[in-house]
């Protein structure tokens, strides 16, 4: 079954918005795996403008499921995932500015650059996932830098879902048969909604994790958080 990680950036952001610590996001965090999420997912930014530094080393004593941290590896980001020791760190190429992630990476390009900073996460014992476009012919290059996986920038699919489902999963199953030829893990995050989840993930072959928090939280606002986490895990479900 696809695991559910829970983003809470936006738990943070309303936060911030108010200043304070009301939301709490370690008690999203603690709650959400009460729910049944079996994993939380974070994306710091050099301005703090939703998870804190604070933020990441409040929560990583309190995720008892996985720990995901999402960020372009600044030199400081990457010291802070070595001090926190996540299950796993996801490397998304956003600029500081940018309001949420618009892109995936260009493996080819950015070859060298990946492959050394992954060496060091692997070092540490912490598995890697490269943030991608559903791009096939940039996977042999992801495989190369030696991340265990990819993250599939699903933006394109949610936007073209209710245009024509069939043509806007196409690319995804094609990237995500390469992957599965050079041994990568698929993993999935942006825009997946309750809408548009079940049909991306069967049919996306061997699609481990998926990561969702705008969706869910904004869901949770009429439906609960409880409710809301057990509709996305029927979605994922197979039977």
């Amino acid at each position: 079954m696809t695991k559910l990680s829970v983003n809470i950036n936006k738990i943070a952001t309303i936060r911030n918005a108010r200043g304070g610590e009301t939301p709490s996001v370690t008690e999203a965090a603690i709650k959400i795996q009460e729910f049944g999420g079996q994993g939380i997912t974070i994306h710091p930014r050099p301005d703090e403008r939703h998870i804190t530094r604070k933020d990441v080393y409040d929560l990583k004593p309190l995720v008892t499921t996985e720990f995901n941290i999402e960020g372009n590896p600044h030199r400081e980001f990457i010291d802070m995932v070595l001090e926190v020791k996540p299950e796993q760190v996801t490397l998304v190429p956003d600029a500081d500015d940018a309001i949420t992630s618009n892109a995936g990476w260009d493996t080819k390009k950015h070859l060298d650059f990946l492959t050394e900073i992954i060496a060091e996460f692997k070092n540490a014992g912490i598995r890697t996932s490269v943030f991608l476009d559903p791009t096939p012919e940039l996977v042999e290059y992801a495989a190369k830098t030696g991340a265990d996986r990819i993250e599939l920038y699903t933006e394109a699919y949610a936007k073209n879902y209710l245009l024509n489902k069939e043509q806007a999963i196409k690319p995804y199953y094609d990237t995500a048969v390469v992957a599965n030829e050079f041994g990568l893990g698929i993993n999935a995050g942006h825009d997946l909604s309750l809408e548009n989840l079940k049909y991306f993930a069967d049919n996306i072959p061997n699609l481990l994790e998926v990561s969702i928090g705008h969706a869910l939280v904004s869901e949770a606002l009429y439906m609960g958080m409880e409710n809301t986490i057990q509709a996305y895990l029927k979605r994922l479900a197979k039977w």
